[in-house]
């Protein structure tokens, strides 16, 4: 009986699936003739935040808090010299001083800076997609028509454990915009930036990271689950058809082979030349032969190896940049897809492509 119902399961399972895949081809095809027809709308306005008047103003909050308490003790001192013989005076020397020091204050309370220089926020929260690709291009568009060569800089707030290839290639490739254009590009990692993340992050001039934050990872892996055999046990056939000895090396469903796997672990071995020759075009300090292994390491032991210049946190270099002139954090949102929309994207991801991860 069990045999006999598993066997049920399986089929009603394909069947499911296939539905499925075919449902999401027609939502997919349709979807892509309106986009043509109406043009892409998920973009929404650029949010910008000068981020000097927010620390400015947590400054200030301090100070008055601290001002609080000190002229309270200062109106206790004064109630008692005005209670001891000849207390009512103020001294002469004290009150000059006091107004000599009004125009510091002033000056300090509003936050004057010298506004010579603007630097750019970015944040880059990667997943195994590298979604946030999307927003990356417009916000480094945007950028790249304000900002001016040898004044302004980017800082990349970057987190991103890496992903698929074809994703985080286009990410570094944005990144590299910015170097193109001579725009100073510094990368900051609070925790992780590892395999592609590690790669957009060797775009920048300027690499800082956290103590214990991880890099490196620089390798490739992809793994396949295969059920050829579990199929084969319950007499269902798959069908593959290709035109071209590699179209497909290795299968889901079909019975692999020594020469397919060959093959698939021959582009691995391309894939990972390609990341070593990115690397070694923007940080050729780097001993490839000893970190190109997939290991990864943490910022104090990065630091000797050249894997980063220094340590640091993106909280210092947002404050350093409040310093030096102005800072605009500027994020790009994306508006959600839809139900339909996410699921013609992971049929077409999965019917179409087959992406090693970085």
């Amino acid at each position: 009986m069990w045999p006999e119902y598993f066997l049920f399961l399986l089929k009603t399972l394909t069947l499911a699936v296939a539905v499925i895949f075919v449902v999401a081809a027609v939502v997919s095809v349709v979807a892509q003739a309106r986009n043509t027809q109406a043009g892409d709308s998920r973009l929404k306005p650029l949010k910008i935040r000068r981020l000097n008047e927010e620390i400015e103003s947590r400054s200030k909050q301090l100070r008055e808090a601290l001002k609080k308490t000190d002229d309270g003790w200062k109106a206790k001192w004064a109630d008692l010299r005005q209670r001891l013989p000849g207390g009512k005076k103020k001294d002469e020397g004290e009150a000059r001083a006091a107004t000599e020091d009004k125009p510091a204050k002033v000056a300090e309370d509003k936050g004057e800076t010298d506004a010579s220089s603007s630097t750019f926020v970015l944040r880059f929260h990667g997943d195994i997609r590298a979604s946030a690709v999307e927003a990356l291009r417009e916000e480094v568009s945007a950028v790249l028509q304000v900002a001016e060569p040898g004044r302004d800089r980017v800082l990349l707030v970057l987190d991103s454990p890496g992903g698929v290839v074809p994703g985080y290639g286009l990410a570094a490739a944005q990144l590299a915009r910015l170097r193109s254009a001579e725009i100073e590009l510094i990368a900051v990692v609070d925790r992780v930036a590892a395999s592609g993340g590690y790669m957009m992050a060797a775009v920048a001039n300027r690499i800082v990271a956290a103590p214990f934050a991880i890099v490196g990872s620089i390798g490739v892996v992809a793994q396949l689950p295969n059920i050829h055999r579990l199929l084969k046990r319950n007499d269902i056939d798959v069908e593959l058809h290709t035109a071209g000895q590699y179209k497909r090396t290795l299968t889901l469903l079909g019975e692999n082979t020594e020469a397919g796997r060959e093959k698939f672990r021959e582009e691995l071995e391309q894939t990972h030349v390609l990341f070593k020759d990115f690397l070694n075009r923007y940080r050729p300090q780097l001993d490839l032969e000893k970190l190109a292994t997939g290991e990864h390491w943490y910022g104090e032991d990065a630091l000797e190896l050249a894997l980063i210049d220094e340590i640091g946190t993106s909280d210092d270099l947002v404050l350093e940049a409040v310093k030096q002139g102005d800072a605009f954090e500027i994020t790009q949102p994306i508006k959600k897809r839809g139900l339909l929309s996410r699921l013609s994207a992971s049929a077409q991801a999965v019917l179409s492509e087959w992406r090693q991860p970085l």
